[in-house]
């Protein structure tokens, strides 16, 4: 019997929003989501005229989530999950409101604009019992996840260093009046006081913490603003210490010209080292002591369950960023439905979720003391 596709609705994401897209796209790529709902915009216009352009009936184009919310819930057919894809300061009242009425919650990171914030939605998710979910794509790419297996398979021995970088180019000057994606990523009171360290230094703590599996225990951070006039960090630099004994360094920009999107990590243990950069997803270098590097590509023999899972094209058709969001999509619709049934599933254990989006506002927090502090080592807590 074919299983139902699972109706959303989306709150943001309309014209001009460049991550509503990739959602939306995301959420169709394996046909298993349904947009009929949305409050696409703060205004009024723009949410009218962007749910005409995504075909969402009048009817249910919505001028607040509010409204959303009440009306849906008194429909036969109404929505299931919400996917939040507004700028940050939108994600707790969204979400609070969505899973006290009992909806599932599909929320773009970093989860929160503060710490206090995402731990009371922690405790929301708890008391709701519905599910939710963090988007932090990255670690849905197929040869991510085999990184994941080879380093729980002991393949690097006991884990030694933790390298991961993000760098952007895209705000090295001060951005014009009219750059609607800066202007909230820049803003405080939209973004939060994290800039590039939660727009993307959050992806690559998430990536380390879900390759490696330890846990951070601390950081020795400094962040910068060197855009002048500019209210939030345009770079971090962070020393980090782990609770499994390994040490790594994380450095996130956007001030960095020739960047375009330059997410790599790498991680050495006693007996071999792996490298995976996110412009080239589609490799993944293995390197053991004494012996030359192997390049393992992406590819349907290569063992492993859940990477295979997570293509679609044969060996040497590249997949990579909008395929490895569409992963992430369609591992939460296998969570629903079994959920539906009264049944757990084992890809709960792979799709971040609320612990993943308060671990990232730990690390966010602590960060930003540290920053504060000189660089003073920081306990997260």
């Amino acid at each position: 019997m074919t299983t139902p596709r699972i109706r959303y609705a989306m709150v943001g994401g309309g014209r001009g929003a460049f991550i509503g897209a990739v959602h939306r796209i995301a959420a169709r790529m394996d046909d298993r989501f349904e947009l009929v709902a949305g409050a696409l915009s703060a205004n009024p216009e723009n949410a009218k005229a962007s749910a005409a352009d995504l075909h969402i009936a009048a009817d249910r184009a919505y001028m607040s989530y509010e409204e959303m919310l009440r009306v849906e819930k008194t429909r036969a057919d109404g929505i299931q999950a919400v996917v939040i894809v507004t700028p940050n300061h939108m994600h707790f009242p969204v979400a609070k409101a969505c899973l006290e009425a009992g909806i599932d919650v599909i929320c773009d990171k970093p989860v929160t604009r503060t710490l206090e914030e995402a731990l009371e939605l922690e405790q929301i998710v708890k008391k709701s019992g519905c599910f939710f979910a963090l988007t932090h794509n990255y670690s849905a790419y197929p040869l991510v996840r085999y990184a994941r297996e080879l380093v729980e398979q002991g393949k690097l021995g006991k884990v030694r260093v933790v390298q991961v970088e993000y760098p952007q180019e895209w705000l090295t000057e001060a951005a014009a009046d009219d750059n609607k994606q800066a202007s909230w990523r820049t803003d405080p009171a939209r973004s939060g006081l994290a800039g590039c360290l939660g727009d993307i230094g959050t992806h690559a703590f998430q990536l380390a913490r879900f390759i490696t599996q330890q846990k951070l225990s601390a950081v020795s951070a400094d962040l910068t603003s060197f855009v002048d006039g500019r209210l939030v960090d345009d770079n971090v630099h962070a020393l980090l210490r782990f609770d499994g004994g390994a040490k790594g360094m994380l450095w996130s920009s956007q001030v960095a010209p020739g960047c375009e999107n330059g997410l790599r990590i790498r991680i050495y243990g006693e007996k071999a080292g792996i490298e995976w950069a996110q412009e080239n997803p589609n490799e993944l270098w293995f390197g053991e002591l004494n012996k030359p590097r192997q390049r393992i590509t992406r590819r349907g023999d290569i063992g492993s369950e859940i990477a295979a899972r997570g293509m679609r094209t044969p060996g040497g058709h590249p997949e990579g960023y909008l395929e490895g969001f569409a992963n992430l999509y369609k591992d939460i619709a296998d969570i629903l439905i079994a959920r539906q049934q009264g049944e757990s599933h084992f890809l709960q254990n792979w799709v971040p979720n609320i612990d993943t989006g308060v671990e990232g506002m730990r690390f966010i927090q602590a960060v930003l003391t540290s920053s504060q502090r000189d660089g003073v080592w920081t306990p997260l807590v």
